[in-house]
């Protein structure tokens, strides 16, 4: 017989496994067919020539306006990863050449972590901006 604390552990590894096979079924159902759409849509929206989520200097938090202006000046920047390569890996922005795209921070207050917020610019010097507010979700073209 076994004892009541083999037979719990038991019980925990098997719903643990129920569990993440639940979750990668669910990604594995849902996951492609949206990641196609997003794309889908991103496209259309920057080939299209209609910007309906462009960005004006007061849909930007003060922020990022501080991050434009550190990016113009060419640094220093607060965080060792600003100016490192964007990889486009979401394909939500038009496709480029690998080193095409660079990423920057915009801070958050009250965080102690880089948080969510990015501006993405494109070319050297930047001649096309965009601005997301949740981490690569979402991206907006901006003109500084």
């Amino acid at each position: 017989m076994k004892s009541p604390r083999k037979k719990r552990i038991r019980l925990a590894t098997t719903l643990t496994v129920l569990g993440l096979l639940a979750a990668f079924i669910l990604l594995a159902v849902t996951a492609l067919p949206l990641e196609e759409l997003a794309a889908s849509t991103q496209a259309e929206r920057y080939t299209s020539g209609s910007l309906p989520n462009q960005h004006t200097h007061q849909d930007l938090p003060a922020e990022a306006w501080r991050t434009v202006a550190l990016i113009q000046r060419g640094g220093p920047y607060p965080h060792r990863q600003d100016g490192t390569v964007f990889g486009n890996r979401e394909r939500l922005l038009p496709g480029k050449p690998r080193g095409y795209y660079r990423e920057y921070t915009v801070e958050t207050p009250g965080l102690r972590h880089r948080g969510a917020r990015r501006i993405v610019t494109g070319g050297q010097p930047p001649d096309v901006w965009y601005y997301s507010d949740d981490h690569y979700q979402s991206f907006r073209k901006f003109t500084p």
